[in-house]
């Protein structure tokens, strides 16, 4: 059997960072991470890559601050990324700091056991060859965008057109995507955008479902937005814009008092909400939604302070809005009741010619490997490894603390999930501390997760979370809970040895998500877009590093990922990390 310190599944941004972080720190460790595709990039791995495809960020902020995207890929400042640079800048970042050879693809990882003293026994297939392998510490970065959600429809087996995810729109991009061909698409994600956008103006004609007891269309903002043209993902890294957004690990950013003033005061309550009013209307007024009946339908149906990372960017190169105006895209806001022979038939009694359907219906969040371990790892489709009572008191708590909570936003129509088994069906948030680490298995320190949160500052939340996952396996960080559990709590639940308040405060940070981002995926996993800053101050705060990053004008300037730049070095030379130093740490 193959034996290794470390193993890293994933490469993706998450992966990449662990793998770069981890053998900076250990360079003499046996590391493996890997994948199952057959090239590095996660979502932006070549086979997801399809024609027009590009980023929501632009050049600057989707990058390591160690490896900045210069002139030599070809982006210009002020443009999205295409996808294809995106997943050449992978490789040339695995090239430029030699780490290509850690690299296993078209390897997929069945199964994980946990075995009695803490390590891990894995198996791997690989051109259907299975493999054994023991590791020591084990780093899951399969995020949650790895396998496609792809509901069954009524009469599918009649339909006789091509029927996929939009996972797999690149498989069929060229045969489907031309004149006379009518193609019907599902869902009102940014990736349902994606594909009306990519069949419409290769000229195929776009019937557009979105069903009307769903989230509703996704909100779509230009780069720049608010009556001073605030570039969108420089204004949500904003740390005085970021206390407009109710947190319950905000106060990491050292502005608890300022915080409190606007989420536990009615005038502090009035200024918030007319914060994200102005931010909203300026989005409606900016893309022209009331000009047309056809776009009218895709005005997004609740305020974007309840929804999160669906807060997205309009990214095309053309107007998305003149395809709808044009004709050439019908939207219907109906469910799709059944299919036939080449046809879509919605529940409003349109019947739609089809000659494919696109189902943009999001992802399955668990890992498709088969965890074997006496804990639980806080799966959302698992039984909840939190007692109930211990829940319903952190929603008390959420709610107290954060008033503005505790009125939902009003809806014309009531939420249904899309069907049984859909990703909003979820039993529960994710249950892990800091979003990486199962309470069950915390002191065991042989198991992260990381690529869980869904928010817009992808690269600068990895490197954080690669650099805290590091110094927590290496037993450099002590995860120490800023909230304390409430005594009768502890005196209750507390008899099995679980550290009660690392219990409660999971319990806070998890649920806080199911009544912040009720339009989000936040009674899922953790999904949060102002919220991003602070998260990676309170990782900061863990490993002992500064987290303000600036200078006087912190509270008023954007964060970026270069500000972040060589913080591995910086925190191996902290007084907290001695171990290494000497050279003893076991790894």
């Amino acid at each position: 059997m193959e034996s290794v310190d470390v193993t890293i599944i994933g490469a993706g941004w998450s992966g990449l960072a662990a793998l770069k972080t981890y053998h900076q720190v250990h360079p003499d460790a046996s590391i493996v991470l890997y994948d199952s595709a057959a090239s590095v990039g996660g979502v932006w791995a070549k086979h997801r890559l399809y024609a027009g495809l590009k980023s929501n960020n632009m050049l600057g902020t989707y990058e390591f601050s160690d490896f900045p995207m210069d002139k030599s890929f070809g982006v210009q400042p002020g443009e999205h990324i295409p996808g294809h640079i995106i997943q050449t800048y992978m490789e040339r970042f695995l090239e430029h700091f030699h780490l290509t050879p850690f690299v296993h693809l078209n390897t997929q990882v069945l199964t994980a056991e946990n075995n009695s003293d803490t390590t891990w026994t894995l198996t791997t297939r690989s051109n259907d060859t299975s493999r054994t392998i023991h590791t020591r510490k084990l780093i899951v970065c399969t995020g949650i965008t790895s396998t496609p959600y792809l509901p069954v429809f009524g009469g599918q087996d009649t339909f006789h057109c091509p029927l996929f995810h939009t996972h797999d729109l690149p498989k069929h991009q060229s045969t489907l995507f031309h004149p006379p061909n009518r193609i019907t698409v599902f869902g009102g994600t940014k990736s349902a955008w994606d594909a009306v956008y990519a069949a419409a103006t290769a000229g195929a004609h776009v019937d557009w479902v979105i069903r009307e007891n769903g989230h509703g269309p996704v909100w779509m903002a230009p780069a720049h937005v608010t009556p001073l043209g605030k570039w969108l993902e420089k204004l949500v890294t904003t740390r005085l814009l970021t206390w407009f957004s109710p947190c319950i690990w905000g106060d990491a950013d050292g502005c608890s008092t300022i915080r409190t003033l606007l989420h536990n005061t009615r005038l502090g309550r009035k200024l918030v909400d007319a914060f994200w009013s102005i931010l909203a209307d300026d989005v409606i007024k900016l893309n022209k939604y009331d000009s047309h009946p056809e776009t009218a339908k895709l005005k997004p149906w609740i305020s974007p302070f309840w929804i999160a990372s669906g807060l997205s960017i309009l990214n095309y190169p053309t107007d998305i809005f003149a395809l709808i105006t044009a004709g050439n895209v019908t939207v219907h806001i109906a469910r799709i009741a059944r299919l036939s022979l080449g046809t879509v038939h919605l529940s409003s009694g349109t019947d739609l010619p089809s000659n494919a359907l696109i189902a943009a219906t999001g992802w399955q969040a668990t890992p498709t490997i088969q965890f074997h371990t006496a804990h639980s790892l806080g799966f959302p489709w698992s039984q909840d490894p939190i007692h109930q009572d211990i829940i319903h008191r952190a929603d008390k708590e959420i709610l107290s603390r954060f008033p503005r909570l505790r009125t939902p936003p009003p809806r014309s129509t009531p939420f249904a999930p899309l069907a049984p088994g859909a990703p909003a069906t979820a039993k529960h948030p994710m249950r892990l501390s800091r979003f990486m680490v199962p309470p069950a298995l915390s002191e065991s320190k042989s198991l992260v997760f990381l690529g869980l949160t869904m928010t817009i500052n992808t690269t600068m939340i990895a490197q954080a979370q690669a650099l805290w996952a590091t110094a927590y396996l290496s037993d450099e960080l002590v995860l120490t809970p800023r909230e304390r559990c409430p005594e009768d709590l502890r005196v209750k639940y507390g008899s099995d040895g679980s550290d009660m308040d690392l219990v409660w405060e999971t319990a806070l940070h998890s649920q806080f998500g199911v009544h912040r981002y009720r339009g989000g995926f936040g009674k899922r996993n953790p999904d949060f877009v102002f919220d991003a800053v602070p998260y990676v101050d309170l990782l900061l705060r863990d490993l002992g590093l500064g987290w303000t990053r600036k200078g006087a004008l912190k509270w008023l300037v954007p964060y970026g990922v270069e500000d972040y730049r060589g913080l591995v070095e910086e925190w191996l030379q902290t007084d907290r990390v001695t171990s290494l130093k000497d050279g003893k740490k076991d790894v």
